[in-house]
């Protein structure tokens, strides 16, 4: 499925349960690993394995690729792993504890992603990579980096 495509059923399932503050980030330029990270907040654990469900559900509906999910036990955070696309839907708590777009990025630009008007970034020339915090390592192999987040 094309990038642009698998992208926009991914934020249009999101916004269809209500998910909040959602982030598109082009990884394109900082790892080969994926092309895009999508991160979105659910208000509850309840409603972050609703998000992360109806990512799989609605990808699987439109021919796409569901490699794997991981966190629906606790609902704190639940990443659905598309391959080209990795999503992050996660409690707000979480969210900003790990700052993902921190790491990811330095300055987003934002860009309507419908027009209901969630805000998500989709930067065609991303920003130069932040240094990692301590502790963790940038250049983490695909298993490492699930086990890491």
């Amino acid at each position: 499925m094309d990038i642009r495509k698998l992208q926009k059923v991914v934020v249009t399932a999101l916004e269809d349960i209500k998910g909040e503050d959602i982030e598109v980030i082009n990884t394109t330029k900082l790892t080969s690993l994926f092309d895009r990270i999508v991160i979105a907040t659910g208000s509850s654990n309840r409603q972050v394995r609703a998000l992360a469900n109806n990512v799989h559900d609605k990808v699987k509906e439109a021919g796409g690729e569901v490699i794997g999910m991981e966190g629906e036990d606790s609902g704190e955070w639940v990443l659905v792993d598309l391959g080209d696309i990795v999503v992050h839907v996660m409690q707000p708590s979480v969210r900003s504890f790990y700052n993902l777009e921190e790491l990811w990025q330095a300055a987003p630009k934002r860009l309507a992603a419908r027009a209901g008007g969630a805000s998500t970034v989709d930067n065609d020339e991303p920003a130069a990579p932040v240094a990692a915090p301590v502790g963790r390592s940038r250049s983490l192999t695909a298993r490492a980096r699930k086990a890491a987040l």
